[in-house]
């Protein structure tokens, strides 16, 4: 039976990644340290390899197979990351890999294992449904199955994160981490506890995939019946056997975010930092920003672990967090249906330099009388201030308006 590794195996593990993986950066963020009140360094895995940490823990596996073992092909299951880190992993080793992923995959992570060399089979609704088909595929086609976290090897490699932060970073007092299968927080706790005991160690879930937190609270792997996540990296039903075990041991603290504060941070670190990353990958920031505990004026690394982001998830990130910060609105305006009406209201954007993003008109409804037509502008804005102007002029003008959010 598998064993948890130790800081032995995770040294050696990275040992095995150099020159393979990057070391990716450890930044100090003012912005976010300010929001916080914590001293806050992120360490940045959006920018690694395939843009997650997932090659790590996907190269070690395969650097430790037996040769028989790696010319019979590689198979695993994964909504993205996972598949890419082993797709990468198989094609440096001259390997072949076939990848299992579900049917809802964001096709820009498709697009990227396939560029990898991996066949890509897309099966499914859910993780769990691409993981079934996997074991199936194994069993006729003698592939060696590299599991996306519980596994030694895999937890192994993605410790070396650990040791990267403890050798950038004097003084670390908390390092937070989401959790999906428990694979990197396994191995980042390990390393770090086993270095320093005194580091705490605090996993970050969905509040719509709290797997950890359930299996916690029952003392062995539980399986969610259901999930809702916009963070699909971290949504898995069932945390592993090993991750369950090592975040029994060493884990100190777990904390959920819900989806609306993950969006809020995706944007946040955007627009602040000029950073990009997958909802997943930003949920330890989001806990960090949104104060799940308290950490002001501690040392904090949040991982930032993945990069690979849904362009149409980060479409109504964007489009929400700008509404948010008022710096985008949309208003409905009700104007007789005659020539030279919309001309008056748009006079009125333009007189304040707002910029017009969208126009749409509806007459058929039943709120909208014979003779109008209704009006919506989505309109972006220099200053908050410009909104309370647009309002006292419709006002004046005798308008009837709602502001949308």
């Amino acid at each position: 039976m598998n064993k948890l590794p130790e800081l032995s195996d995770i040294i050696k593990a990275q040992s095995r990644l150099k020159g393979i993986v990057k070391e990716t950066p450890l930044e100090h963020t003012k912005s976010f340290s300010s929001m916080s009140g914590a001293n806050v360094f992120m360490k940045l895995e959006n920018m690694q390899s395939t843009g997650s940490f997932k090659v790590r823990g996907a190269y070690n596996k395969l650097s430790c197979m037996s040769g028989e073992e790696l010319a019979r092909g590689v198979v695993c299951a994964s909504a993205g990351n996972h598949a890419q880190g082993v797709a990468y992993a198989a094609n440096s080793k001259g390997v072949k890999a076939t990848v299992f992923m579900p049917v809802f995959t964001p096709p820009l992570k498709v697009i990227a294992t396939r560029a990898y060399g991996a066949d890509v089979v897309m099966q499914g609704n859910t993780f769990d449904d691409a993981f079934a088909a996997a074991m199936e595929f194994r069993e006729q086609s003698g592939a060696t199955f590299v599991h996306p976290f519980d596994d030694p090897h895999i937890i192994a490699g993605q410790g070396t994160i650990g040791l990267e932060i403890f050798h950038q970073l004097d003084t670390i007092d908390d390092v937070l981490v989401p959790i999906g299968g428990g694979g990197m927080i396994a191995g980042i706790a390990i390393a770090l506890k086993e270095m320093n005991p005194d580091i705490r160690i605090i996993g970050v879930e969905a509040e719509g995939a709290q797997s950890m937190r359930l299996s916690m609270k029952e003392g062995k792997p539980n399986t969610l019946k259901s999930m809702n996540t916009i963070a699909d990296g971290i949504a898995v039903k069932t945390p592993g056997q090993l991750n369950f075990e090592a975040t029994r041991k060493y884990v100190d603290e777990l904390l959920t975010v819900s989806d609306a504060e993950i969006a809020h941070t995706t944007y946040l670190l955007l627009q602040r930092a000029k950073l990009l990353a997958e909802p997943s990958g930003v949920a330890a920031l989001a806990a960090v920003l949104h104060k799940k505990t308290d950490l002001i004026g501690r040392n904090v690394v949040p991982v930032i672990s993945g990069g690979n982001v849904n362009m149409g998830i980060l479409e109504q990130i964007l489009e929400k967090g700008m509404m948010d910060e008022r710096l985008r609105a949309r208003i409905a305006v009700l104007i007789p249906d005659m020539a030279g009406e919309l001309k008056g209201i748009i006079s009125i954007l333009e007189n304040i330099r707002a910029n017009i993003n969208e126009i749409s008109h509806e007459r058929s409804i039943t709120s909208v009388p014979v003779g109008y037509v209704m009006v919506t502008i989505t309109f972006n804005l220099q200053d908050t201030s410009q909104l309370e102007t647009i309002r006292k002029t419709l006002d004046d003008k005798l308008l009837k308006y709602d502001i949308l959010s």
